[in-house]
């Protein structure tokens, strides 16, 4: 007879989507309680698998709930195995996407890989990092190179033929490229089985993936059975629907909360989420009683904006960020001290609005700086410019000012 999820522990279950399997309580194969139970008698901590391509540079609050999830499990003693695919990333995970993905190179994956591994909390305290990377035998952080690299023909046949076209073309998004014409390449169907295998390198007792990763999690299983492991047990995790409501979390899309973030710009953006998100945020992203949650929906997005904050930057930056935001939005001439600054040294001048914004970095280009300004989304201490070249005719124009960027962005202009 199945048991229910609610068997299982809070820490375990908060944010859950999906555990599988979920069969006999007393059964380790079947029930991860089991699992975790006779690992308890063994006295062995469960190996928790995350693997994660760096296929980019930033690690946004999107990602941050698998992470979140992994430290959960570190501080219930157990191993966390965090794998960076250096190797996998070269193909790049066709999950999600309607073409092949663009192969990056070596030197590409490990730069952001570093990035990565220092947003994560690497060389700092566990209690202002988002994994434990100090208490011994709470973490290891492997290449999958060190195992993908140097597997002959013979091995890589042996997985092949472990999985057929159809399996394949039962993953959605390769179903539907199929479907339309859109090509496959046939490295892409490699994908999945080494994310596979690197369960079967690691040993994992459990793998965390979003909701968009059964089918490589359950690959991972297939193909421990296959060189004789016990299989591991999937563990997924919701889709982080990003800042305008609709869409999951993307740097593609600009509607993300980057954990590297200033504090006043993450409560700035988190405070403006629609209402309908705030509880899936809560839930996600901190450790609050959902019980107490305010009933006015103005009052809980501060909540969750202050407590999300507070887990990034401390609660005594986040409550100063707080403050500086309803400043701001007021329009009130008080010292904002906690607003970042950002330096007018080097600026030429005179200078035009369009050019500075762009040049001190607020701005990718000049033509964004244009297109923002002409669109009304620019204000220089509470009033908007209206002009992209409108000339400042030296620093003492700008500095000790605040300029906003939409609703979000703030910094102070230094000398």
């Amino acid at each position: 007879m199945s048991d229910s999820p609610s068997s299982l522990p809070d820490w375990l279950e908060r944010g859950m989507v999906d555990l599988f399997p979920l069969g006999n309580r007393f059964d380790p194969d079947q029930h991860l309680l089991a699992r975790i139970d006779k690992a308890n008698d063994q006295d062995r901590p469960l190996r928790i698998k995350l693997g994660i391509d760096p296929t980019g540079s930033e690690i946004h609050l999107g990602h941050s709930i698998l992470f979140r999830k992994l430290r959960a499990f570190q501080d219930a003693g157990h191993t966390a195995v965090l794998i960076i695919g250096d190797f996998t990333a070269c193909i790049g995970d066709p999950t999600g996407k309607s073409n092949t993905r663009v192969q990056l190179n070596k030197e590409e994956v490990e730069s952001n890989a570093q990035t990565y591994l220092a947003q994560l909390g690497k060389g700092s305290p566990p209690d202002r990092s988002l994994l434990d990377f100090t208490t011994p035998g709470r973490l290891e952080v492997h290449r999958n190179s060190e195992w993908l690299k140097d597997l002959n023909l013979t091995k890589i046949i042996e997985l092949l033929g472990t999985a057929t076209v159809g399996q394949m073309l039962a993953k959605e998004d390769f179903g539907n490229r199929y479907s339309s014409g859109i090509q496959i390449s046939l490295h892409e169907f490699l994908y999945p089985l080494l994310q596979g295998f690197d369960s079967v390198a690691v040993k994992a007792d459990v793998e965390l993936g979003g909701t968009d990763q059964k089918f490589n999690v359950a690959m991972g299983r297939d193909l421990q059975k296959h060189f004789n492991q016990r299989p591991q047990f999937g563990l997924l995790l919701p889709i982080l629907i990003g800042l305008d409501g609709e869409q999951k979390m993307s740097k593609s899309l600009n509607n993300i909360v980057g954990l590297d973030e200033d504090p006043l710009s993450m409560y700035s953006k988190l405070e403006k989420i629609p209402d309908a998100l705030v509880k899936s945020y809560l839930t996600l992203l901190t450790q609050i009683d959902l019980e107490n949650i305010p009933a006015s929906p103005r009052e809980a997005q501060k909540m969750m904006a202050l407590a999300v904050t507070a887990t990034r930057h401390g609660l005594t930056q986040a409550k100063a960020a707080q403050i500086d935001a309803a400043k701001i939005v007021s329009g009130g001439d008080d010292s904002l001290a906690d607003v970042p600054a950002v330096s007018l040294a080097g600026l030429s001048f005179p200078s035009k609005a369009f050019y500075f914004l762009s040049a001190i970095g607020l701005c990718k280009s000049s033509s964004e700086a244009r297109r923002l300004i002409q669109g009304g989304a620019v204000k220089l201490d509470g009033e908007k410019i209206t002009d992209p070249n409108i000339e400042f005719l030296d620093s003492e124009c700008l500095a000790g000012k605040v300029v906003q960027i939409g609703k979000t962005t703030f910094r102070r202009l230094v000398y």
